[in-house]
């Protein structure tokens, strides 16, 4: 791997965060939403192995090549699902990071019925309650994990987008207490701009695109 390269350059940072708080480092994922196999190939030949994708459709558009020569990549699902989508999703992503509702947690459930797909899950935490964005809404996590639990999903942890105009740091750490105190290994937080705040907050994964690939003109 190229020292100088952006993806060194963020795992050597997420090393040293980890020694700084006396964790593992957190899990690197690569957004490569709308970029090309091109691009993507470029970072899985850098050493990159763990990748997500926010629409569906535009995986099966470049990912079933790219998973058949490189089988040891893994894709996660991080954007919106709708529930006629799920079809779609066995052999292309292992994990569904963003399960936000009774009914898409359903779906999932009927597909491992039909097929045996049964996919890692992230709940998906509306963290600041807003109204506009999805997610479970915290005081609800409890009874939707319950749900989760009834339906045999395999739920490894919570994700959550804080909102725009309020500090990222307050619903990292809050993300994470949700985390704790259900006892979910996982907990997908932080992106290009706060990706740093977020491992020192105890962030397993965290989502960068920008940072890795550079901005489009």
């Amino acid at each position: 791997m190229n020292i100088s390269s952006p993806l060194a350059g963020i795992h050597q940072e997420l090393s040293l965060l980890a020694q700084q708080t006396k964790c593992h480092p957190a899990r690197l994922i690569a957004v490569s939403k709308t970029r090309t196999e091109a691009e993507i190939e470029a970072l899985i030949q850098q050493g990159q192995r763990d990748f997500g994708e926010n629409r569906v459709q535009e995986a099966l558009g470049k990912w079933p090549r790219l998973l058949a020569q490189y089988p040891e990549v893994r894709l996660r699902l991080i954007g919106p699902l709708q529930t006629n989508k799920v079809k779609y999703l066995s052999g292309l992503f292992h994990a569904v990071d963003s399960v936000d509702r009774l009914s898409l947690a359903e779906a999932l459930a009927r597909q491992t019925e039909r097929s045996g797909y049964r996919p890692n899950v992230l709940v998906q935490v509306n963290t600041g309650e807003e109204e506009q964005k999805a997610g479970i809404a915290p005081q609800g996590l409890e009874g939707f994990l319950r749900d989760c639990v009834r339906l045999e999903l395999d739920v490894q942890g919570l994700m959550c987008i804080p909102p725009q105009n309020e500090s990222a740091a307050i619903h990292f750490a809050f993300l994470k207490k949700l985390c704790d105190d259900h006892g979910l290994k996982e907990c997908s937080m932080g992106m290009s701009g706060d990706y740093a705040c977020a491992a020192k907050l105890g962030a397993t994964m965290v989502r960068v695109g920008t940072a890795l690939f550079g901005a489009r003109d």
